[in-house]
């Protein structure tokens, strides 16, 4: 049943109840809402943008949309360089704020200048709910979402169950808000908050400053979760007191007596240093029972972790001391204000006396963009995803681990954990930050006369016709659960400066799987990937759905879908099935021809299909995974073909 004026309503439900605008709010309903903000960044932003020219729309309507600059900072070619002209233009064209290279990391600076509490934030990113930690619902999502969000059309999602966190207690010296967001993880796996927002009450989040929230909010969606919220509170003021902002602050908590749909409870005190181990966000354990792992990298920073006090505490930890030359130490700020702050207090050079190398304030290492480690080697990290490949090295295996027991492994060569005993480190956050808003870069007025640039880097976006009443195609790969986003489209260097150009970038789907995957889709002209549970999690890049379509596969046949990605297939026509009985899975191999008869006749929501395996001569059922304005979506051939055809 709807909300009543009666109900008392969560934080969650306060917020979408203020944007709402189509749909009932029903748990698994349809519902759209309005954005107050979007961001995009250089390795999103490109499709985002070159869709919102695509839609028609002159300027965004949101009351902020932004651009950063920080994925593909590696100019070693012309393309990322083309990207950032391209993309500086187009906001000045759009009516956007363009951050430079250097100015920082788009969830770290998010939240520094521009996040508001009970606002609406979309962002071409899965971490975006770093934005929960001052009570804002900030949700990731692919590009063309984003692209029509700023054109004024409402964001549609289905209406989310809410979880309540319960959080006890404080954590204890040497144990980290990056624990308590694995304990999470450890608890929930990376399918147990979808369909969900996790919300989070008790009297423990008071102990908990913003930069702390913001290392859970942002890994929340490690779960498969929406998002994640937290009250605005005092905390909330003193952050935004320290930034310059406190005329955005308003106070946001749930109304008592509000009811939840689940609830686990999380005690604080009683948490212990934690390691994502190789290669999954939840495959946790105690970072005790991993002593004496040779570590040959450790990397501080990331969205997660590379905030004043995170890195202050680093530099205290490393202060007078050095690492051995077996390791090497890479430490990424979060933005230019925390670099600046870092300076200004001499931890910087405390970090380089003690072996360490500072990188470039962007996301860098995270998502491959150099210090990939060597062959077999073990890397420390502190960002958010551990999946194989990610960091450049097939081989690698990457633990996620908090800054503190981080550094310390840093300097004894090895994984240690953090002697709860010892003299706790105490950092006091400025009461007012040094704001230097020099490198945001403001859209002239409407109606100013700009060029869009367009490097050879930027190629046309590729179009795609009605879906056909019958497709017949092969069995291309037969996968497991939890295939990620990562596994259909790796990340680093050379593959993120290609993000503007799908018929390159096809050339790397499902690489680090199977090389010639593009080659023989190509070859075949349509075809199906089978696949387990929750596929398609991890990141939002929607080059994962964009490109297989472009190279002609046909759809997806999995037991489940992560949101994110199911979005981006329907976005983009590419047909996201579910085995009405999973247990068709196991009979369908690699290479047995399937076929889809009166698909057009049969694709309507909540309708089930019938597939033939040719091979097998025998037929299975299936559902697509699609809202009634989804359904229309794929007949059309995607969003894009939809809306083109309305415009006629």
């Amino acid at each position: 049943m709807p909300l009543t004026p009666s109900k008392p309503l969560t934080i969650t439900e306060k917020i979408i109840k203020a944007h709402l605008v189509r749909g009932e709010m029903v748990p698994g309903e349809e519902i759209g809402i309005r954005m107050d903000q979007t961001l995009v960044h250089d390795a999103t932003g490109q499709m985002a943008m070159l869709q919102f020219e695509a839609l028609g729309i002159e300027r965004a309507v949101t009351g902020r949309s932004l651009i950063y600059s920080d994925h593909n900072i590696l100019q070693v070619t012309h393309n990322n360089a083309d990207d950032h002209a391209f993309l500086r233009t187009a906001a000045n064209k759009f009516g956007l704020v363009y951050s430079k290279v250097g100015n920082g990391i788009c969830h770290q600076l998010n939240l520094e200048r521009f996040s508001v509490p009970g606002e609406t934030l979309l962002g071409a990113d899965s971490h975006t709910t770093t934005g929960g930690a001052v009570g804002e619902l900030a949700i990731g999502a692919g590009g063309l979402d984003v692209a029509a969000a700023m054109g004024g059309a409402p964001f549609w999602f289905r209406m989310p169950k809410v979880m309540r966190i319960l959080i006890a207690g404080a954590l204890r010296p040497w144990v980290a808000a990056k624990d308590a967001a694995l304990k999470i993880l450890e608890t929930l796996t990376v399918s147990g908050g979808r369909g969900r927002v996790l919300e989070f009450r008790g009297p423990g989040i008071a102990t908990l400053s913003v930069t702390e929230r913001a290392t859970i909010s942002n890994m929340s969606i490690e779960t498969g979760a929406l998002t994640s919220v937290f009250p605005s509170d005092a905390e909330t003021l003193k952050f935004l007191k320290s930034q310059g902002r406190e005329k955005d602050y308003k106070p946001l908590d749930a109304d008592p007596g509000a009811s939840y749909d689940s609830t686990i409870e999380l005690d604080l005190s009683r948490l212990e240093p934690l390691a994502a181990c190789p290669h999954s966000p939840d495959n946790v354990k105690k970072v005790s029972e991993l002593r004496g792992i040779k570590c040959d990298q450790v990397a501080i920073g990331s969205c997660t972790n590379s905030s004043h006090k995170d890195l202050m505490t680093v530099a205290r930890i490393l202060k007078g001391k050095k690492i051995p030359a077996s390791v090497s130490l890479i430490i990424a700020p979060g933005s230019r204000q925390v670099l600046s702050e870092l300076a200004a207090a001499g931890a910087l050079s405390d970090m380089i006396s003690a072996g360490a190398r500072i990188m470039e304030v962007a996301c860098g290492f995270c998502n491959g963009v150099g210090q990939a480690p060597k062959t077999d080697g073990v890397s420390l990290r502190t960002s958010n995803r551990n999946f194989p490949g990610r960091s450049g090295t097939p081989t690698a295996n990457l633990y996620l681990v908090s800054p503190e027991t981080a550094a310390l492994s840093a300097l004894a060569g090895e994984i240690v954990s953090p002697d709860l005993s010892a003299e706790p480190i105490v950092i006091e956050t400025p009461e007012k930050f040094a704001v230097d808003d020099g490198l945001f870069v403001h859209p002239p007025p409407p109606g100013a006369k700009v060029e869009i640039e367009r490097g050879p880097s930027i190629a046309p976006l590729p179009r795609f016709g009605p879906i056909p009443d019958r497709v017949e195609g092969p069995v291309m790969l037969s996968l497991g659960d939890n295939v990620t986003t990562d596994d259909i489209l790796p990340a680093g260097a050379h593959i993120l400066a290609l993000r503007a150009n799908v018929p390159a970038i096809s050339k790397y789907i499902f690489h680090n799987i199977d090389p010639k995957f593009p080659e023989r889709q190509l070859l075949a002209k349509s075809g199906f990937v089978v696949a387990g549970d929750n596929y398609g999690q991890g990141s939002s890049r929607e080059h994962a759905a964009l490109a297989p379509r472009y190279l002609g596969l046909t759809g997806i046949i999995a037991k489940s879908f992560a949101r994110i990605h199911q979005a981006n297939l329907c976005n983009f026509g590419l047909l996201p099935l579910i085995f009405v009985d999973p247990a068709d899975k196991d009979a369908i191999l690699p290479d047995h021809v399937l076929v889809i008869d009166k698909l057009r006749e049969q694709l309507v929501p909540g309708g089930v299909l019938t597939v033939l395996d040719a091979t097998l001569g025998r037929e299975f059922k299936v559902r697509a995974d699609a809202s009634a304005r989804q359904t229309e979506m794929l007949l059309a051939g995607g969003l894009l073909a939809l809306a083109a055809s309305k415009a006629k």
